[in-house]
């Protein structure tokens, strides 16, 4: 039986110019412990990062003020008690500080076998399809959650 982990893509588009805009300092000064805090959570497996150690200076969008963020964890619970449930809740409610309001979801998830790290193109085309066809059992987001798939034996 095929055992699942929970991939995530999101993204965010920058009230600055870019990642280097003094009006991003705080949210940057902060990456590095919040992403200290999402490697030692509980259910983290793995997460995108550059030879700076976070993912800001990927462009997969080549749009400088959007930025990305990538993982995977063990499952929906684990993510959500990190991103509602720790210090990056506080981040998370001060957004509006340095972030600009998508009209589309900016959060997508989908459920990967154990062991398996899609490519961020993959992750970008699944964000894609999300903001084109709504939630499903095969991409969903927070508000429409679904559990991994089920293998039937033949």
């Amino acid at each position: 039986m095929t055992e699942y982990h929970l991939a995530q893509i999101n993204i965010a588009r920058m009230k600055g110019t870019n990642i280097d805009d003094p009006m991003m300092k705080e949210f940057v000064d902060n990456l590095e412990p919040i992403n200290s805090l999402a490697e030692k959570s509980e259910g983290f497996v793995w997460r995108l990062k550059d030879d700076s150690n976070n993912a800001t200076h990927l462009n997969p969008y080549d749009n400088e003020q959007i930025i990305v963020n990538y993982s995977i964890w063990k499952d929906v619970k684990s993510l959500e008690n990190f991103v509602f449930r720790t210090m990056h809740a506080e981040f998370l409610r001060r957004r509006k500080e340095w972030f600009q309001k998508l009209e589309q979801p900016s959060t997508a998830m989908w459920w990967v076998p154990k062991g398996t790290v899609p490519t961020l193109a993959e992750a970008v085309d699944k964000l894609d399809q999300l903001q084109k066809n709504g939630a499903s059992e095969r991409i969903f987001d927070f508000k429409n959650k679904y559990s991994p798939p089920i293998d039937i034996a033949s």
